[in-house]
């Protein structure tokens, strides 16, 4: 290491030589007099910490020719150290040739400077200089890196030491098995295991909970048990540990045992104990239970701390629960805790949740009376609600008004405009952004992409997506392939959203949990089983299904694309399962219409005591309904709000009026509608005139009709059915309110399409259409069809259908799809799915119900208004759609 800023400017000369053996004694003496005195005019200023006057005497004795003991210059860095002062270290780092001798432990001491100061460059750029490192040496450059949470560096620093034959002591080897625990590095960490028992350091406490702990953070959950189990001393961190790891992987009944077990063992759980426990409630959305803890700490006599009141107002809000969310900050305040940023950035976050302008005043109120609205974190966080709130003022006033940005402070801002539609000014604000300190980042540019996306602006998208890596010197990420994935779905462009995924991959960015749940929505349908297995299969391949999210969604895609036993294979094998993953396999199961299962599924999950959601109980009052278990769940219904402390929202209406329409009892159905507290919207009505249709009470279906029509003026379908219901009856109707253009397109035939998957081509088949090369086939099979399966006349009984009577020149679509996959007997599946844009007839329904049994065929078709299961004449859907 050069040492340039030590040498003087001026060369000093040697007093001259003389013979005087006296004056030669004189002259020594008074050198060593002065140097002593030096030392000590140093020492001084080092306690008192007038750091600046003492490098002022450096620099003095420097043009003398006197140098400083080790010890000296040790204690003026140490000083430094204590003090602070980062610019007067480097001051003395420079007139290190001062020294009289450089060892190992003036370096370590600058070294250790620099690691507690947070300049890695430099402390690595001194201990790589080192001519000789000792244990003190790598303890420093450890805990430097420590500090940093340069956790992988840790790890090769160990190996490295070892190597040279230098081996970590009792206080070393904690910080790098905590290093192994934030790495997953589960081999690196038995071997230091290994070595402490090796080198006898097992009596240490702290060793075996850092041991300990290392196994839990690598989700070594038997060894951390078994480890624990044979501690000689558990002490309260030990418990820690154990009960955070069980918390990190979800299992909060394994975390709850060692939780009791340590009261029983009468060790007190400590703050942290109980905030473990607590935020990992939080985290899977069991507040309530959250709370009970909290309560039960309090009568206790441990008062909750600002990481306490902040989990439970983050947990909250996250669940939705944003009232009860906002009055935990208001007990906060009155329990005389002050919120930190991170509190107050959760509690804005909550009114982000509900679009609540008026909540979100009153926490931006607060921070400015409490200072803390020039926290970059919660200035942020302020200006992401007002901007998904929709206030886009209040917004750019709080951005310009920042004293410090950082990305995300450009990120929320721009993200708000293109969220709101006004990209132009979201570009210029990006403009801006390259310009000035802070760099846009690729979320910067993901923003830009999906807005212009959102705003139906694509061929400006993909110019910014292809101008990422050219303009940003960013490589376009997993993400910014993940915004389009998910643009084009939610455009309804499924087929686009596929081909960027494969897209992606021949590009080798690898999918991540993101990708998966993008594109498996885009495959949630009949004709696209064979999707849904190599998106799977893509996802084993990466590892993704450790993930829950992921493994939920496969449940509920394989369900809609036909494959309810794939959905329940993944069920079953599932480890643990959260509401979402229960949720999902019911709900698949009423959509297959098998109602059974789905309410043995509902009374396992009450056995498991899982708190049912909204989604939960709708699902399940449509199982009753298909069960025809009626009056059991009508009696239910009434108490969900006492039982599960849920308010009855309009899905569990409509899926009230679904189970009492399906047992045909009307008339209670519409008194039901009549005493909804809330106004019933169309999905109400729909469900009332699906049951008029199918009991063929036409007066009925003129009066859900016109409550339709009032909600949905536009919708050609409705028009239709009305029509046709005031036929039935003998009057002629027509909408007073239609416009012309309304009139003309009402007046159109609606005309039915299907689509159908065989050998990886997906085809589609419009009624009445002759312009296919085989079409004289498939008219020719269905002609035979009557004899070979021997359906009955349709009768003549009125009916309401969305689609014109067939004949035999305006066959329906999913006849000709039916004779597509018969054509060729050598090729037809055992499996025929198909999607269609209508809801069915009934003659296309018996059709099916008798093609499955003639050529004993599975036949999925997912029409407009239900999911039918075809197999041996009978469908799911129990004649009822």
């Amino acid at each position: 290491m050069e040492r340039t800023l030590i040498i003087p400017s001026k060369a000093i000369l040697p007093p001259p030589i003389s013979n005087s053996k006296s004056k030669v004694f004189f002259t020594k003496r008074n050198h060593s007099t002065k140097s002593t005195a030096v030392d000590a005019r140093l020492s001084e200023l080092s306690v008192n910490g007038n750091l600046e006057e003492a490098v002022t005497v450096l620099d003095s004795i420097a043009q003398q020719g006197f140098k400083v003991r080790p010890v000296t210059y040790i204690n003026l860095i140490r000083s430094c150290i204590d003090r602070g002062c980062i610019l007067l270290g480097r001051q003395l780092h420079a007139r290190i040739g001062l020294v009289e001798k450089i060892d190992p432990f003036v370096e370590t001491k600058l070294l250790s400077m620099y690691a507690k100061f947070g300049d890695l460059d430099e402390a690595r750029k001194l201990f790589d200089g080192m001519r000789e490192k000792n244990l003190y040496a790598w303890s420093a450059m450890i805990s430097a890196c420590s500090r940093q949470q340069n956790w992988e560096e840790v790890v090769d620093l160990f190996y490295d030491m070892t190597e040279v034959g230098i081996f970590p002591d009792e206080f070393l080897v904690p910080k790098i098995l905590q290093a192994c625990g934030k790495c997953r590095d589960l081999e690196t960490g038995k071997l230091i295991h290994s070595l402490v028992i090796r080198r006898g350091m097992s009596f240490s406490n702290w060793v075996n909970n850092s041991i300990l702990a290392m196994y839990a953070k690598c989700g070594e959950m038997d060894r951390a048990k078994r480890f624990f189990r044979n501690m000689d001393v558990r002490d309260v961190l030990a418990w820690d540990a154990i009960i955070t790891g069980y918390c990190q992987k979800g299992q909060t009944e394994q975390a709850r045992k060692f939780f009791d077990a340590m009261h029983e063992e009468g060790i007190e759980p400590d703050l942290v104990t109980w905030n473990v426990l607590i935020a990992t409630y939080n985290q899977l959305g069991h507040c309530d239970i959250a709370m009970d803890l909290m309560r039960k700490m309090e009568n206790l006599g441990i008062n909750p701390d600002v990481y306490t009141w902040t989990s439970m107002i983050s947990g909250f809000a996250q669940n939705s629960r944003i009232n009860q969310s906002l009055d935990l900050l208001k007990q906060m305040f009155i329990a005389g805790i002050e919120p930190t940023g991170v509190t107050m950035a959760s509690a804005a976050s909550a009114c982000e949740s509900v679009k609540s302008v008026r909540m979100g005043r009153e926490i931006h109120s607060l921070a400015v009376k409490m200072g803390l609205v020039d926290d970059v974190l919660v200035g942020n966080s302020i200006i992401d609600m007002y901007a998904k709130c929709g206030d886009l003022e209040a917004a750019r006033r709080i951005f310009d008004m920042m004293l410090e940005r950082d990305v995300y402070s450009w990120n929320s801002i721009i993200g708000g405009y293109c969220q709101a539609g006004y990209c132009g000014k979201a570009y210029e604000l990006f403009m801006k952004m390259q310009e000035s300190d802070v760099r846009p980042n690729i979320i910067t540019w993901n923003i830009m992409v999906t807005g212009y996306m959102q705003n139906d602006d694509e061929d400006q998208a993909l110019d910014l997506f292809q101008r990422i890596e050219k303009d940003g010197k960013i490589k376009p990420n997993a993400a910014s392939w993940n915004s389009l994935i998910s643009s084009y779905l939610q455009s309804g462009q499924k087929d686009k959203a596929l081909q960027m995924f494969r897209q992606m991959q021949s590009f080798c960015i690898i999918p991540n949990t993101v990708t998966m749940l993008s594109v498996l929505p885009a495959c949630a349908n009949l004709v696209a089983g064979k999707k849904v297995k190599e998106i799977h299969c893509c996802a084993l391949r990466r590892d993704l299904v450790s993930e829950r999210s992921v493994l939920n969604l496969l449940i509920d895609t394989y369900a809609k694309s036909g494959n309810i036993m794939y959905s329940r294979t993944i069920f079953d094998a599932m480890s643990f399962k959260d509401i979402i993953t229960w949720n999902s396999m019911i709900a698949g199961y009423v959509l297959h219409g098998c109602s059974e299962p789905a309410i043995h599924l509902f009374d396992r999950l009450r056995k498991d005591r899982l708190q049912p959601t909204r989604g939960t109980l709708a699902s399940i009052i449509l199982a009753y309904g298909l069960a025809g278990m009626v009056d059991e769940w009508k009696r239910a219904f009434f108490s969900i709000s006492e039982d599960y402390l849920i308010r009855p929202c309009m899905e569990h209406y409509a899926a009230m009026v679904y189970l009492l329409c399906r047992a045909g009892r009307l008339a209670e159905a519409l008194e039901f509608i009549k005493e909804m507290p809330i106004e019933p919207n169309s999905s109400v009505w729909a469900t009332l005139l699906t049951a008029c249709r199918i009991h063929k009470n036409f007066g009925l279906a003129i009066l859900a009709g016109e409550h339709l029509l009032d909600l949905e003026p536009g919708n050609v379908i409705i028009h239709k059915l009305l029509s046709q219901a005031y036929s039935l009856c003998g009057k002629s109707w027509e909408s007073p309110n239609m416009t012309r253009h309304e009139k003309e397109k009402a007046m159109k035939k609606l005309v039915g399409q299907c689509w159908i998957e065989s050998k990886n081509t997906v085809h589609t088949f419009v009624s009445g259409d002759r312009s296919k090369e085989y079409s004289n086939k498939l008219y020719s099979w269905i002609e035979r069809l009557p004899v070979n399966v021997k359906v009955p006349i349709s009768g003549k009984e009125p009916c309401i259908e969305e689609e014109e009577k067939e004949d035999i020149s305006s066959v329906h679509s999913e006849k000709l799809a039916f004779a597509f996959t018969f054509i060729d007997s050598h090729c037809t599946p055992e499996t025929i799915r198909i999607v269609k844009n209508l809801r069915m007839c009934k003659d296309c329904h018996e059709t099916a119900k008798y093609i499955s049994v003639a050529y004993g065929r599975e036949i999925y078709v997912s029409d407009s208004t239900c999911f039918h299961h075809f197999r041996r004449g009978h469908c799911s859907c129990g004649d009822y759609w």
